[in-house]
């Protein structure tokens, strides 16, 4: 039953993830749409994380977990050091590691 439910709300999260990231793309190099899909799913996952059980299976672990994405991120860091776009990468990876765990601190201080 569980195994449906993470389903269920990844089926939801990987496709927002994609759409949100495709239409920030087109305005910009950096990738934006990357860093706010990563800073609002670490709001949500705090927000989340105190939910029962099952809404936590389908919210937090199924469309969080699949509208957020470290492979991409990286990715994302990859191609800029191979681009050498050292500042971009430096500026993302900053970004992403004050802004997503400050986001998670105020859902978790939300949330409580």
């Amino acid at each position: 039953m569980k195994a449906l439910l993470v389903i269920l709300g990844a089926s939801m999260g990987a496709p927002a993830r994609f759409l949100v990231d495709q239409y920030i793309r087109r305005f910009t190099k950096f990738p934006l749409g990357i860093l706010i899909v990563n800073i609002v799913g670490s709001f949500m996952i705090g927000i989340l994380v105190g939910l029962n059980d099952n809404l936590q299976t389908i919210l937090l672990v199924g469309f969080a977990g699949a509208f957020t994405t470290w492979s991409t991120f990286v990715l994302d860091l990859y191609l800029a050091f191979e681009l050498k776009r050292y500042t971009s990468a430096a500026t993302n990876l900053t970004l992403s590691v004050v802004l997503g765990l400050g986001a998670a601190w105020l859902g978790l201080q939300i949330s409580s």
